[in-house]
């Protein structure tokens, strides 16, 4: 089944608005009202993309840009100058929506485009334009993930970004999948660019050898066309919904990690900057509690499923708050680099721990590798610890997508 716009977003990494309903890029907690209002003179209403083709790839490409307007809350799409349109109409079954794909640069060229303040994806695709469709409440986006979905065999990939008051964040997207090896990046105002998501050379193939080499249903997550080209590698979860990968592969590590702290105490600091805040987790049946410093108890855990690890969500849901929320992620992202059990204090920020155990996220294990600076956003919350391909900055001048080279 295709996820529609509005959906749920991801369990949200962190964001600056509650709850948009359009796919929301991550923004650090902490921005504040004072904060976006000293930087409001800084950012225009639309700032340019400076979108790159180096893939080597002689197929045409195909952009789109669709989020949530930041003003008026509505769902839509802009065109090449920043311009947005709200999106109208719709039916059941889902009608398809206007084309509103913006002609992309051919390989080795360049092509500049605008964005507006919005919080959305921004989609590229080759050789075939995306498949979106509308129903009354929103948009169904692709998920190539089902194999029923019409952009299935669609070599594309997305980023993310928000741009509003407080400045533009942009940031890769492994989360759902890997296909399309891509640099995003923001224009300072000295003129100097900040990026991140470039994959080491031959990266995007690593990837897809490492996966296919595991057992276990791993190399199932590698989708390869009829015509031998190998399209993504999808995130875990969605290889359990797709039914190639094993709903309790994570299981084994997950039962350990809870039962460490059934005679042990787990210590969660959540908040680089607020060291004072300190809760503290013990495990009861199979519930992991967790307590103030005043001994009070703030939040309580059931032992999550494999899928509820993957998806940071079930048992795992991280509100948008300042204290169950920040628990939840910290035990997500622990889970998912298999150092729970390990690391008694928590968020662990130790990458080279991550990642050992023989039962882990492989998948995230061998996306981070894949990339230059090792950041990546191989599940929902792996901006804790900032381990996240996110880059931003208040006063962006502008920004950039490079479509990398890469060996189908």
């Amino acid at each position: 089944m295709r996820t529609r716009q509005p959906r749920r977003t991801r369990p949200t990494r962190r964001r600056l608005l509650a709850m948009l309903g359009a796919v929301a890029v991550a923004i650090p907690a902490g921005i504040t009202a004072l904060t976006m209002h000293t930087a409001e003179a800084a950012v225009a209403d639309t700032i340019s993309l400076h979108l790159t083709n180096n893939t080597g790839r002689a197929d045409p490409v195909y952009v789109y840009v669709l989020g949530q307007n930041l003003t008026t809350g509505r769902l839509g799409y802009a065109n090449a100058s920043g311009e947005f349109t709200a999106w109208n109409g719709g039916a059941n079954p889902p009608a398809p929506a206007p084309d509103v794909s913006i002609p992309g640069p051919a390989s080795g060229q360049s092509v500049t485009i605008r964005i507006p303040k919005l919080s959305g994806r921004i989609y590229f695709s080759f050789a075939e334009k995306l498949k979106f469709f509308l129903t009354p409440d929103g948009l169904v986006q692709p998920a190539p993930w089902n194999s029923a979905d019409p952009n299935h065999d669609i070599l594309f990939d997305w980023s993310e970004y928000t741009l509003n008051d407080a400045g533009l964040w942009i940031n890769s997207s492994q989360v759902d999948m890997l296909s399309v090896a891509h640099t995003v990046g923001v224009t300072l105002a000295d003129g100097s660019v900040r990026s991140t998501g470039t994959m080491v050379p031959g990266g995007r193939s690593q990837v897809f050898d490492a996966l296919a080499s595991q057992s276990g249903g791993w190399a199932g997550l590698v989708h390869t066309r009829a015509d031998g080209v190998r399209v993504r590698a999808i995130a875990p979860g969605k290889g359990i919904d797709a039914g190639v990968l094993s709903p309790t592969v994570l299981d084994s590590s997950i039962t350990a990690a809870w039962d460490t702290y059934r005679s042990s105490a787990l210590t969660v600091v959540p908040f680089a900057n607020q060291p004072e805040i300190i809760y503290t987790g013990r495990v009861t049946g199979d519930a992991m509690v967790f307590t103030d410093r005043s001994g009070a108890t703030v939040a309580t855990f059931q032992k999550p499923s494999t899928a509820n690890v993957f998806g940071c969500d079930g048992a795992l849901q991280a509100p948008n708050d300042a204290v169950v929320g920040p628990i939840a992620r910290t035990l997500c992202a622990a889970l998912n680099r298999t150092t729970l059990h390990s690391v008694s204090t928590q968020p662990d920020l130790n990458a080279a721990g991550f990642y050992q155990e023989a039962v882990t996220n492989i998948y995230a294990r061998e996306v981070h590798a894949a990339m230059v600076d090792g950041k990546a956003y191989a599940f929902a919350f792996d901006d804790v610890g900032n381990f996240e391909s996110l880059v931003h900055d208040g006063e962006p001048q502008g920004a950039s997508i490079t479509l990398d080279p890469f060996a189908p």
